[in-house]
């Protein structure tokens, strides 16, 4: 039985999974299987997730860690608190997904679906053709009526039924048991017709969590500057303060305790340890504090910040210490990943709202064809909107703020880590939150799209071939006939063959690249959505506008520019804020203004 909700002790008796509540407490013992989704509350094990993500290797799981359905706890005791149970679990959603998708119909079913609403009244009409004909020519009933009832029983209206949906059940079964979930038919079928894949950067191609990359002691130990910086870091919320004292945690660094902590907005931190005052923070601020910055640190923190690093620098009264880099560091598999999907021609684009220089840096060490950066998440969506012009576009997100674009593009994909909403408005799922997955799934839809176009292809040369044959065309050449329950057989093995095909989808190995082929070159050239990156918005301050048909003629004035994208002039504060894609003339600009008759300050 189920225990009060507020006992924290074990259960002494077994119970099923539908028994347990959101909030009941309950223990897993290793070896034994989560029954709900939960969060550990004590205690820390490895989980094997193969049931749900396809990895073979266990998961490393500690306190406020979350554990799914179906798993199975491998090594230690853990004390979990259920968060989502019954249909709400991650397992119940897959398994709905997966029969959703195996209940849908792909686009191209269509074909297949008008041609079997006419199948059999054709088929019954050419049985009475054939009847009639071979009567008129003076055949006996028996042999006229035989060649009418092999034409009835060689026709195979269920190969061109089962053509697409066995397909579409075995595809989607594939990606399944590879962590690749497609929400619908038409997902499986449109993902291999992909040209365009916009990748947002953090959480997708980046891991999304800062951490320590360089650290740069100035006159003193490593220690001795790790020592401090955590010591000053583990008082702040901040996520490179994170970084760093994970980072310290990680190398047995101890932070001591320290006093009269205080957080400058934007610049850095400052705290006592004892007698010494810490400082922690900004090239250009902690360069305030000392008299004369050294020209090599300066450096030093310009070349970090150039390879799309955070230099964070520390000192210990008045006397500087060094430098610790923090930064987003790229996956593993993602430039891998990248070259994968320009070798099936496809254009590769970044879409982040980071700043310019980071994203670029990021960009080129994935190798994508562009970059677009400062982009809001309703600039994602405009974005997106403007490269399905050129072609086909899969949205790869993880975010709350990729969610528009994910529903704009024709494919969303979005990675299981990442947000409920980017989840639900995406058309694919990635449970293994690898972006290698973008190209495995293109490729099992390729595969897929291509047995369903082989089955269509047998369905119809049997049907075009069996017919004729069994209807006795060929007699008057060969004096070739087909005996009605050789027709019979025919007709199963014909069914028989089109699952059999399907079937050959679990052998293909959808992880190789061996057999990749490139799409239709489409004419989009990336430089345009490139300059979208350079988003600069000013404000000018003038004087002279005293009305709306003022503000219009400004504004007017202000967009003739080509490097402003828009004006929005007001009389009542006396300016003008532009949005630019690139820097403009502002003398010009300021000449452009003041020939109109109005004073720019």
């Amino acid at each position: 039985r189920r225990p009060p909700r507020s006992t924290l002790f074990p259960y002494t008796t077994l119970f099923r999974s539908e028994q347990v509540k959101k909030g009941d407490i309950f223990v897993v013992r290793p070896g034994e299987s989560i029954p709900v989704d939960a969060v550990i509350i004590d205690g820390s094990t490895a989980v094997d997730e193969s049931a749900l993500t396809g990895e073979s290797i266990p998961v490393d799981k500690v306190q406020g860690d979350t554990v799914s359905a179906a798993t199975i706890n491998q090594s230690g005791f853990i004390k979990c608190e259920a968060s989502r149970v019954g249909e709400d679990t991650t397992l119940s959603q897959i398994i709905k997904m997966v029969s959703d998708a195996a209940a849908t119909k792909a686009p191209i079913a269509k074909i297949a679906d008008k041609v079997s609403g006419v199948f059999v009244p054709a088929v019954i009409c050419i049985a009475v053709v054939t009847f009639i004909v071979w009567i008129a020519v003076g055949k006996s009933f028996g042999f006229s009526l035989a060649r009418a009832i092999s034409v009835l029983v060689i026709s195979c209206p269920c190969a061109l039924g089962l053509a697409t949906p066995v397909a579409v059940m075995v595809g989607n079964g594939k990606g399944a048991k590879n962590g690749i979930l497609f929400k619908t038919a038409a997902s499986l079928e449109e993902t291999g017709r992909i040209q365009i894949v916009a990748l947002d950067k953090t959480g997708t191609i980046t891991q999304g969590k800062p951490k320590v990359t360089d650290i740069v002691p100035l006159g003193c130990t490593e220690e001795e500057l790790m020592t401090v910086a955590c010591s000053l870091e583990s008082n702040s919320e901040h996520p490179l303060a994170k970084a760093i004292t994970e980072y310290g945690a990680k190398n047995n660094v101890a932070a001591m305790p320290v006093s009269d902590f205080k957080a400058i907005a934007g610049n850095g931190l400052s705290a006592n340890m004892g007698d010494d005052e810490l400082i922690g923070g900004a090239f250009k601020f902690i360069s305030s504090k000392i008299d004369n910055m050294p020209s090599d640190v300066g450096q030093k923190a310009n070349e970090l910040a150039s390879q799309g690093k955070t230099p964070m620098l520390f000192m210990k009264n008045n006397k500087l210490l060094g430098i610790i880099a923090v930064a987003d560091v790229i996956k593993e598999d993602s430039p891998a990943a990248v070259a994968e999907l320009q070798k099936m021609g496809i254009k590769v684009v970044m879409l982040t709202g980071d700043n310019h220089r980071t994203a670029e840096v990021i960009g080129k060490q994935v190798g994508v064809d562009a970059v677009i950066s400062d982009v809001l998440p309703d600039g994602k969506e405009g974005v997106i909107r403007r490269l399905m012009e050129y072609g086909k576009v899969a949205m790869v997100g993880d975010g709350i703020n990729d969610a528009p674009a994910l529903t704009r593009a024709d494919i969303g994909i979005a990675i299981d880590a990442g947000t409920d909403i980017a989840i639900d408005a995406a058309d694919v799922v990635l449970m293994n939150s690898r972006l290698s997955d973008v190209p495995t799934a293109i490729r099992l839809s390729r595969k897929t799209l291509t047995n369903i176009h082989e089955n269509l292809f047998w369905a119809f040369i049997y049907n075009v071939i069996g017919i004729p044959l069994a209807a006795g065309c060929w007699i008057p050449l060969t004096g070739w006939t087909l005996n009605p329950m050789f027709g019979a057989a025919a007709m199963s093995l014909s069914s028989f063959c089109v699952v059999t095909n399907a079937l050959r989808l679990n052998l293909v190995n959808i992880h190789s690249a061996k057999h990749d082929r490139k799409n239709k070159k489409i004419d989009l050239d990336l430089k345009e959505f490139s300059t979208m990156s350079q988003t600069i918005i000013k404000t000018i301050n003038i004087e002279g506008m005293m009305c709306p048909h003022c503000e219009a003629t400004v504004k007017k004035i202000l967009e003739a520019f080509p490097e402003i994208q828009e004006a929005k002039p007001s009389h009542e504060n006396n300016n003008a804020v532009i949005t630019c894609t690139a820097e403009p003339d502002m003398q010009a600009v300021k000449k452009a203004i003041e020939d109109a008759g109005y004073t720019v300050k």
